[in-house]
């Protein structure tokens, strides 16, 4: 048991060690260069940074600190740990990025004709950062923070206290930058929160089979044999017809889905087919955890 803790224990700090790491340097590399923007406490340390030329890391920090002492009273020690952690890595890493871009050892990436290229570059790079972050159990802190503990104490919408944040921050932005920089970062987080769902949910995607037909028994064995995969039977009655009916479940590999429709349509042509798509599947002939 001990071997599988710590093992559990590398693999989430090692993920929010790189999380962390890809995240400052995307914020470094693409967004600051480019004048383009950022949400949550991270975006008003960028706001401070373009209005007074403080650096990022120090702001985040100060500006993270008291919130994340608050989450700690409210959400309890274990709930904050990982993310303290992230908070300090990414101050940290922050830190490091600045230090190369001063000395010159990192030359950020800047473009005036082609920003499409720096929005998606941008968006991939935050958008795995903070997805292998949330993968960790942690979060960068600051209105992450805000949104659990009004979570909790009101019981709103954690996706709506995060959503209007950050549009009062990109709203503020508009003092500082141009609008069209504005909507250039609208880009850059759309491709963020896609590639953060793809990280979190698993870049493993496969299809759930429900299938009504003749003879569930029968097709239920020759899925086993035929694509040596696990079949769950379950008892269903028809509203219509009132009859007991059993209802066929499978979940294959995408490259298996042309395979299992064409033994459906052999076994029976009436046969009544739904396909689901299924997200990070655990389990037996799948990811293991």
């Amino acid at each position: 048991m001990k071997p599988t803790l710590s093992w559990s224990s590398v693999r989430s700090w090692s993920l929010l060690i790189i999380g962390t790491a890809l995240y400052a340097f995307g914020l470094q590399y693409f967004i600051i260069p480019n004048l383009l923007m950022e949400g949550g406490v991270t975006g008003v340390a960028v706001l401070f940074n373009y209005a007074l030329d403080l650096p990022v890391s120090l702001t985040s920090l100060i500006i993270n600190l008291p919130l994340f002492f608050l989450g700690w009273r409210q959400l309890g020690k274990h709930a904050m740990i990982y993310t303290f952690a992230g908070t300090l890595l990414l101050s940290l890493f922050l830190w490091i990025a600045e230090v190369l871009v001063d000395r010159g050892w990192l030359t950020p990436f800047t473009s005036e004709h082609d920003f499409i290229l720096v929005v998606l570059y941008a968006g991939v790079t935050l958008g795995t950062g903070l997805g292998l972050v949330f993968r960790a159990g942690g979060t960068t802190g600051g209105v992450d923070i805000i949104a659990r503990i009004l979570h909790r104490l009101r019981g709103w919408s954690m996706g709506q206290i995060i959503l209007t944040m950050d549009v009062m921050i990109l709203g503020i932005s508009l003092l500082f930058i141009p609008k069209e920089k504005v909507l250039y970062t609208l880009v850059s987080v759309f491709i963020a929160s896609k590639v953060i769902d793809f990280i979190q949910e698993g870049a493993y995607a496969a299809k759930a089979f429900t299938i009504v037909c003749q003879s569930p028994e029968k097709l239920a064995k020759d899925i086993t044999r035929e694509l040596d995969r696990g079949v769950t039977l379950m008892p269903a009655i028809g509203a219509y017809s009132g009859e007991n009916k059993t209802v066929v479940y499978c979940v294959v590999s995408r490259f298996e889905i042309r395979k299992l429709k064409s033994l459906v349509r052999l076994h029976d042509r009436r046969a009544f087919i739904v396909i689901n798509d299924v997200h990070d599947v655990l389990g037996e002939g799948f990811r293991e955890e």
